[in-house]
């Protein structure tokens, strides 16, 4: 849902790119259940989920030696490895769920996890892979969209990949709250007296990745993406931590936090608005914006905010022609987000 609340005013200033295309993707939906268990490597479970099952999953994670410390880019996994529960199976191959409890943030949830076929491939075993976090629309209390078959990344993905158009991403779905009451969301943000969702999504669960998969070093391989309220997350998370994050793909977002939980803490609520961390000059990040064509309020919402940009963040805005804020429209856009952050991340990577 595009947030009524959320609105923006035009300030014609940054580096901007003006695209006009077709298509884009996430929003609605559930998932979950309980399925074949699974270590992401070696060594005692950081997290557990209940298993279903005895025997692991074809897919599974494969473990891999602790990398050496010193130069290189390959960052091994560091242990210790997580328990993995599949829950659904694609048709490139299955998603698995954990629950991340983060060192920094001191929150406890739940994270969904697929890995590319190439992952598991022995071809590949000494190879580091990039990341994509996606955020979900709506409150994603106990789900997130992006496991849902309505929005097959995963399988477009791996087309993709055959085709030589994009990186094989480990794909990592995060909930972003504990409660169905969207008044009084999380915000994707360290509100004072609520879980820190900040410091959980972009330290502790980057943190959850590192020790259980072989991933690219730095920052340069680290994308996160989400549609309507993902798209809010994935915008203000990039603006908040370019040190973790290279590029974002909010597609029709909104741009300013309005959750109740704000109330009384307007000063941590601005430090939190990237309605006004686009304006501060302090994120070195692309982005891919994107807005749906038929929808003239999302439009203004999305271009005001774009043009509010300050170098050294860059943007490239994508308005799909006759697009709505549906579900439908979202998923006509994920080849080609795919194929930006393709150009704008590193690829897999072996020393």
């Amino acid at each position: 849902m595009l947030r009524q609340s959320s609105r923006s005013r035009a300030v014609l200033t940054g580096a901007v790119t003006l695209v006009l295309a077709a298509a884009l993707a996430a929003c609605g939906g559930s998932d979950g259940g309980k399925g074949d268990s699974a270590k992401a490597g070696d060594g005692t479970p950081a997290a557990t989920t209940p298993a279903g099952g005895d025997a692991a999953a074809p897919g599974t994670p494969t473990a891999a030696p602790t990398a050496a410390a010193g130069g290189g880019k390959v960052l091994m996994p560091t242990g210790p490895a997580a328990s993995l529960s599949k829950v659904r199976d694609t048709g490139a191959g299955p998603i698995f769920l954990t629950k991340v409890t983060g060192a920094k943030s001191g929150v406890s949830g739940q994270v969904w996890v697929w890995l590319p076929p190439e992952y598991n491939d022995p071809k590949y075993a000494k190879t580091g892979f990039p990341v994509l976090t996606l955020f979900a629309g709506g409150q994603s209390n106990g789900y997130n969209t992006w496991t849902d078959n309505q929005l097959p990344i995963q399988e477009e993905n791996e087309r993709l990949v055959k085709e030589g158009k994009a990186h094989p991403f480990i794909m990592i779905m995060p909930v972003q709250n504990f409660n169905s009451d969207e008044k009084n969301a999380l915000d994707c943000s360290d509100i004072p007296g609520q879980s820190k969702m900040a410091t959980w999504m972009a330290q502790d669960i980057p943190d959850f990745v590192r020790a259980n998969f072989r991933t690219v070093k730095g920052r340069d391989g680290w994308g996160v993406m989400g549609a309507s309220t993902g798209g809010f997350c994935s915008a203000k998370l990039a603006l908040q931590y370019p040190d973790v994050y290279k590029a974002a793909v909010p597609i029709d977002g909104y741009f300013i936090p309005d959750s109740g939980l704000w109330k009384g803490h307007d000063a941590e609520k601005a430090a939190n608005n990237p309605d006004i961390l686009v304006t501060q000059g302090k994120a070195d990040v692309k982005m891919y914006v994107t807005a749906g064509g038929a929808n003239g309020y999302e439009k203004n919402v999305v271009t005001n905010w774009v043009r509010k940009a300050v170098p050294p963040v860059s943007i490239t805005y994508y308005e799909q022609p006759g697009g709505k804020h549906l579900t439908s429209d979202f998923k006509k856009m994920i080849p080609d987000t795919l194929v930006w952050l393709t150009a704008n991340l590193a690829g897999p990577a072996s020393d």
